[in-house]
């Protein structure tokens, strides 16, 4: 039976998401008397501010999402199952994610019945059904001038060292192109939480992420 709204959407099968949760469970526990494992503990994960859980150690990156206001709902979690990397650049999950969108629903599905059951309370954030659109492949597909990315770029290298090293603040050199593009679109669809970075996202048109892509992939070039 699938998990529904209070306005009658259907999120997920919770019971093929404990199917699912196979996947994740060599790394993280879920249910009466879990603890935290090589990955943290997942019960009441709806809400919970990224790399919060004060008997857990995380790794900076994901602590430095949460501090910068990355909460755990149906949106970010499903951005994070699809591609962990993407979403926190830096983190230590080493999943390379689900890209089924059924299978993720079904996995979220899963993972709400051990938070704030949806039966119990109004149906709104953070288990509301995520409104996030679909990167159109289109966006995927442009490809980016390496020359007008490196135009682009001195922006970019105010902040982000041009040689890729992180002295607190994340490289952004040597990323495969679609893992860039897809966390700049992240930041413009406000998944990633950085304020700023939402900002300069925002202002870039889907040319310029892909020309910064192609870019920032190999700067040596």
């Amino acid at each position: 039976m699938s998990v529904t709204t209070a306005a009658g959407e259907e999120i997920g099968d919770p019971e093929a998401g404990r199917e699912a949760f196979k996947e994740c469970a060599a790394c993280h526990e879920i249910g009466a008397g879990a603890e935290n494992g090589i990955g943290p503990h997942l019960n009441l994960i709806f809400g919970r501010q990224a790399g919060s859980l004060e008997d857990y150690v995380y790794s900076p990156s994901l602590k430095r999402m949460g501090a910068n206001g990355l909460v755990w709902d149906l949106r970010t979690l499903d951005a994070y199952i699809e591609n962990p990397q993407s979403l926190v650049s830096g983190t230590r999950m080493s999943y390379p994610g689900m890209g089924d969108p059924d299978r993720r629903a079904d996995l979220l599905a899963y993972l709400r019945k051990f938070s704030a059951d949806p039966a119990n309370i109004p149906e709104a954030a953070p288990t509301a059904l995520p409104t996030k659109p679909d990167l159109d492949p289109e966006i995927l597909a442009i490809e980016g001038d390496p020359a007008y990315g490196a135009y682009l770029s001195s922006e970019c290298t105010t902040c982000h060292r041009r040689d890729g090293s992180d002295e607190g603040i994340p490289s952004i050199t040597h990323w495969p192109e679609e893992d860039f593009v897809a966390a700049m679109h992240a930041y413009k669809q406000k998944l990633r939480p950085h304020p700023v970075m939402q900002m300069i996202a925002g202002r870039l048109s889907d040319e310029e992420i892909a020309a910064l892509a192609a870019y920032f992939a190999n700067p040596e070039q």
